[in-house]
């Protein structure tokens, strides 16, 4: 992914995140070999609105799986979408989070 810029690899990573599934913003770093960049990813997940193809940012979430991005979806959408893919959450955080997550650098063995 060297060619493209860190908010596309960013996007690249989070397209790939199934439905029903999660993954944290230091994942998507760690994935991308810039450990300690969270905070970056988050800055990368609050500019993809107008990504092509979208992005599902709504999968992000934070590493104790707390729903973080949520007031930039406005309201409950984020918890919605979520619940539309079967993830259960509670007072904004992914129930059963260790089973839902999704940990790119190994799933995508890279």
């Amino acid at each position: 992914m060297p060619d493209l810029n860190f908010y596309e690899q960013v996007y690249q990573v989070a397209r790939l995140i199934p439905p029903g599934r999660v993954t944290s913003y230091g994942a998507i770093a760690n994935c991308l070999g810039t450990r300690g960049s969270a905070r970056m990813v988050g800055y990368a997940m609050m500019a993809c609105g107008a990504a092509n193809p979208p992005v599902p940012a709504h999968r992000v979430v934070n590493s104790a799986g707390l729903l973080t991005g949520k007031f930039h979806f406005g309201g409950d959408l984020m918890e919605q979408l979520l619940a539309g893919e079967g993830v259960i959450i509670v007072d904004d955080k992914v129930k059963d989070f260790k089973k839902v997550f999704w940990d790119p650098s190994v799933e995508l063995a890279l």
